[in-house]
């Protein structure tokens, strides 16, 4: 931790920048540390621990910008940094959509997310959350291997500040374990792994529960078949079911619909999910994995309907990219101390459907459950997807036998028209859905 306030740096950085002719600046200060320890077979393979402070600094001169970053927080090294930046930007072309945020938008109220668990563990504390979560896993009958169990912690502080009179800091701590096992023997090998993160501790999953549930996974994908090419439902477990939600967050991002690269460009008000459809981008779950007070330009943020009743209703905007699209920003700025910021989604969800799984799949006469997912054959532009995945044969509603060494293939507009989410949503990463199935995809297999 430094010894001076982050907001005090900035602030004065941002009043050198100016005196040296900025027209306005902005800046940012980002301060990590975190500790994890690596466990396999019974034996600690390392443990590291990393900290970092950098400061990065964005100024504009008339209609040119110009970004920097420094991790030597000298008074005289921040000074040639101000320098080497308005420098820049006096030199860089014109940009008609660059600028600071509109100053009606920052926030100007924090609201209090519980991102920080006051209790930093010990290395000894992470080696034995790793090693109970690997020595469940081994005590399972059929377990062979393991390429290890991990445990890790990190906090991180974030400062921005703005020379519209904005200024706010907030801070987070992360926790996770994770465990990957074998089962079988040769040829015959299979793996699967499972993990749990949160910001606090007292929210992880128990290290043992991790660690019998990433050998029963394992063991469930024994003695594999292979599928006929065929078209199917296909019904996606959450664990993937939250990548068709990055498709569509890449597909509504700012600054590809002001590129005209998105294959929903064209359809905003238009029904791009079915009916019943709703997805959620919300910053401010309280201690949830993607939570911010505000976002990377200082723009107060809120819970925002993305698809409402399967009808697309806002793009993920920050202000370059609002501008471009002759809108306001949506408080979805993103940015690293190295580069402008960027247009990106939070704590992004689908709301759960009526239906339990079970139900789900219980009119399905041959279908496919997907479990994993390989490789991102996915246009962004077109929305043709075709990615190889692994799973369970779906017979007459029933779950029979393990598939592998498939690909499964559609358009994105035909798969989220064709979309029904189940009701077993559960908050587990940032991206979150419930068990989706989508119907008419097409198989190619043996």
């Amino acid at each position: 931790m430094t010894d001076i306030s982050p907001l005090d740096r900035l602030n004065d950085l941002i009043k050198q920048a100016k005196a040296l002719g900025a027209d306005g600046a902005d800046a940012l200060f980002v301060e990590t540390a975190s500790l994890g320890v690596s466990f396999r077979m019974g034996k600690l393979e390392d443990v590291e621990r990393s900290e970092s402070l950098d400061i990065g600094l964005r100024v504009f001169v008339g209609k040119r910008q110009a970004v920097s970053s420094s991790t030597d927080l000298r008074p005289a090294s921040l000074a040639a940094l101000a320098e080497r930046v308005v420098g820049m930007a006096k030199t860089a072309p014109e940009d008609k959509y660059c600028g600071l945020a509109d100053a009606a938008l920052l926030a100007r109220d924090f609201p209090a997310l519980d991102l920080v668990d006051p209790d930093a563990p010990a290395a000894a504390v992470l080696r034995a959350r790793a090693e109970a979560a690997e020595g469940a896993a081994l005590a399972v009958d059929g377990v062979t291997n393991s390429e290890g169990a991990g445990a890790s912690w990190g906090r991180s502080r974030v400062a921005l500040a703005t020379s519209d009179g904005f200024a706010g800091e907030y801070a987070g701590t992360s926790h996770s374990i994770s465990v990957s096992v074998l089962v079988g023997e040769g040829t015959g090998m299979e793996r699967d792994d499972d993990f749990t993160s949160a910001r606090h501790a007292a929210d992880l999953d128990a290290p043992d529960a991790i660690g019998r549930n990433a050998a029963m996974k394992a063991l469930k994908r024994l003695n594999p078949r292979k599928a006929e090419t065929c078209a199917v439902p296909i019904v996606y477990d959450p664990q993937v079911a939250s990548s068709l939600l990055g498709h569509f967050a890449g597909a509504i991002n700012g600054a590809s619909i002001a590129r005209g690269v998105s294959f929903l460009k064209d359809r905003m008000g238009q029904r791009v999910f079915a009916e019943g459809v709703t997805i959620i981008d919300d910053p401010h779950i309280v201690r949830g994995l993607r939570s911010k007070p505000f976002d990377g330009e200082g723009v107060r943020n809120a819970r925002r309907v993305f698809a409402e009743d399967g009808v697309l209703t806002s793009w993920v905007l920050d202000s370059t990219s609002g501008r471009q699209l002759g809108l306001a920003s949506t408080g979805h700025a993103a940015r690293g101390t190295g580069g402008p910021p960027s247009p990106s989604i939070t704590n992004l969800y689908m709301a759960a459907g009526k239906l339990p799984p079970k139900d789900l799949i219980a009119d399905i006469r041959q279908g496919l459950y997907v479990t994993e997912l390989i490789g991102m054959g996915v246009s962004g532009v077109t929305g043709d997807y075709s990615r190889g995945a692994s799973g369970f044969w779906i017979e007459n509603g029933e779950i029979v036998y393990p598939v592998n060494e498939i690909t499964i293939a559609g358009n994105l507009k035909d798969m989220f028209l064709n979309l029904t989410p189940a009701n077993d949503l559960v908050f587990r990463y940032g991206t979150n859905a419930p068990t989706l199935r989508v119907e008419g995809m097409t198989i190619a297999g043996a």
